[in-house]
C-alpha cells in the first residue's frame, strides 16, 4: 500500500459505473441540534459523503447542515434509507427523504433491513409483503432521476441469495452497507458481495460508542508505534480491504481528525495482525425486528 495514498480523495467504482466516496460521514444517534453543525464541519473539511436515514429522524438537519456548509449540491454524494415500515410504500418513503433533506435526488437509496416491518404493529412482519418486493418498487426509482443508485443494508448471504434469484430482480444490489470491523470482519459475506460485484460500506467502523477495539492492546500498541489514532488504525484496516467507511461523531475535532488519513497506511503484516483478532462482537443485532435477518453464517 503507497505511503503517499490520498484517501480522502479515493473513490470506489460501482456496478453502475458512478463513483461512491471511500470516506463518509456516518449520522446515526447523533443527537438532535448536533448533526446540523458535524455535517457543516465535516463537509468543510473535506468530506464528500454523507450517511443517514429516515429511520434516525435527522434527515432534515442534515439538509440543513449540507446548505450550511456552503459546498454544491454535485460535488456531495448523499445515501440515506428507506424504513423498515415504509417498505410497501416505496414512493411515500423515498419522497419523505427528499422533502426533508430539501434536495431533488440522492446519490444512494439502500433498503435499511430485509424486514417488512407492520408499521401499525412493529412486533410483527406484513403478512402480505416482503423484501423481494420492496426491490422491485425500488427498482423502478433511478428511472425518475430522484434516484442515482440502489442498494441495501444489513442483508446476509441468506437473504442476499433470495434476493437475487428470484426473477423479479432486475437490478444488482450497488451496495450492501453492514457492520465490518475488526471484530465483526464478516470475511465470507465480503468476499460473497465482491464477487457479486456488490459494494461494501462499513458502518460502526469503530465499534461504535465504547467500543471494545478501543482497550485491545493489538490494537492499542499498533496505534502507538505508528503514531495514529486508534480510529486511524480501523478506518485504514477498512479502506485496505476495499469497503468505504462512514465514521460516526458530532464532535468536531474528531470528524477532523478521521479525515486526516492520507499517507497512511497499515502494512500487510499489520492486517493480517488485525485479520486476526478473535474477539468477536455485533453493534447491530435482530432481537427488535419482527424477523431473523442475521443467521451467523458470514464469518
Amino acid at each position: 500500500m503507497a505511503a503517499d495514498k490520498q484517501w480522502t480523495k479515493l473513490t470506489y467504482t460501482l456496478n453502475t459505473g458512478d463513483k461512491i466516496p471511500a470516506v463518509g460521514l456516518g449520522t446515526w444517534q447523533s443527537q438532535p441540534n448536533q448533526v446540523r453543525e458535524a455535517v457543516k464541519v465535516a463537509l468543510r473539511k473535506g468530506y464528500r459523503h454523507i450517511d443517514t436515514a429516515l429511520a434516525y429522524g435527522n434527515e432534515a438537519e442534515v439538509g440543513q447542515g449540507i446548505k450550511d456548509s456552503g459546498v454544491p449540491r454535485d460535488q456531495i454524494w448523499i445515501t440515506t434509507k428507506l424504513d423498515n415500515t415504509w417498505h410497501h410504500i416505496v414512493e411515500d418513503g423515498i419522497n419523505s427523504s427528499l422533502k426533508d433533506l430539501g434536495v431533488d435526488y440522492v446519490d444512494l437509496y439502500l433498503m435499511h433491513w430485509p424486514s417488512s416491518t407492520d408499521p401499525n404493529d412493529t412486533t410483527k412482519h406484513l403478512p402480505d409483503w416482503n423484501f423481494v418486493k420492496t426491490w422491485a418498487e425500488m427498482q423502478k426509482l433511478p428511472a425518475s432521476g430522484r434516484v442515482k443508485n440502489i442498494g441495501v443494508s444489513n442483508f446476509g448471504i441468506k437473504n442476499l441469495e433470495i434476493l437475487l434469484n428470484d426473477p423479479s430482480c432486475k437490478t444488482v444490489p450497488a451496495v450492501n452497507q453492514i457492520e465490518l470491523h475488526p471484530n465483526c470482519p464478516s470475511p465470507k459475506l465480503f468476499d460473497y458481495c465482491k464477487q457479486k460485484g456488490i459494494h461494501c460500506t462499513a458502518y460502526s467502523c469503530l465499534g461504535s460508542t465504547d467500543s471494545p477495539l478501543y482497550k485491545d492492546q493489538t490494537v492499542l500498541k499498533m496505534a502507538e508505534a505508528k503514531g495514529l489514532s486508534v480510529a486511524h488504525i480501523l478506518l485504514l484496516w477498512g479502506l485496505q480491504r476495499g469497503t468505504s467507511v462512514i465514521p460516526k461523531s458530532v464532535t468536531p475535532s474528531r470528524i477532523e481528525s478521521n479525515f486526516e488519513l492520507d499517507g497512511k497506511s497499515l502494512t500487510d503484516e499489520e492486517m493480517t495482525q488485525l485479520n486476526s483478532l478473535k474477539d468477536r462482537f455485533k453493534v447491530c443485532t435482530d432481537g427488535w425486528l419482527p424477523v431473523k435477518v442475521f443467521f451467523g453464517d458470514d464469518e
